[in-house]
């Protein structure tokens, strides 16, 4: 014979009693979550200041053997270092430093502005060109009416 002992209601059970008799199942509060994790892991991404910051920063420390003490500081394994390093020897400073997005602005060239006020100056220059070849036929034409013999210049007919 198995005896069972009547539960006595105690103020919590009370107030999570229902409003008819029957009892509320009892639900544990959520596990507040780790400040440390985050919900979905992601990459770190070093910015190109970041990484020669770091790289200059174990060169200093080559002579000292603190490369180790700056890989755990910063989170990294010597793989990484070894990348940095050998983009930074090859030149790759284009692959470390920032880049403005979008359509690059074409420098502007320096004679630029010197050719545009040359080609202002021809037009101007053919133009008076224009007019004082046109009074000279006119000048032409008018000696040719009166009779006045013209003496020929050089080079035209």
């Amino acid at each position: 014979m198995i005896l069972l002992m009547p539960m006595i209601p105690t103020p919590i059970d009370a107030e999570a009693a229902a409003p008819n008799g029957s009892r509320k199942p009892t639900v544990a509060a959520p596990a507040s979550a780790s400040p440390e994790l985050t919900a979905r892991p992601h990459r770190r991404i070093f910015t190109a200041q970041d990484k020669l910051r770091i790289l200059a920063d174990t060169d200093r420390a080559a002579d000292t053997g603190g490369i180790a003490a700056i890989l755990r500081r910063e989170g990294l394994y010597s793989s990484a270092l070894t990348d940095w390093r050998r983009q930074r020897d090859a030149g790759v400073f284009g692959a470390l430093t920032p880049v403005k997005r979008g359509p690059k602005i074409a420098e502007p060239n320096p004679l630029a502005a010197e050719v545009a006020l040359l080609q202002k100056e021809n037009a101007r220059l053919a133009l008076r060109l224009k007019r004082a070849e046109a009074v000279m036929e006119v000048q032409k034409k008018v000696a040719e009416l009166l009779g006045i013999p013209l003496a020929p210049s050089d080079g035209e007919p």
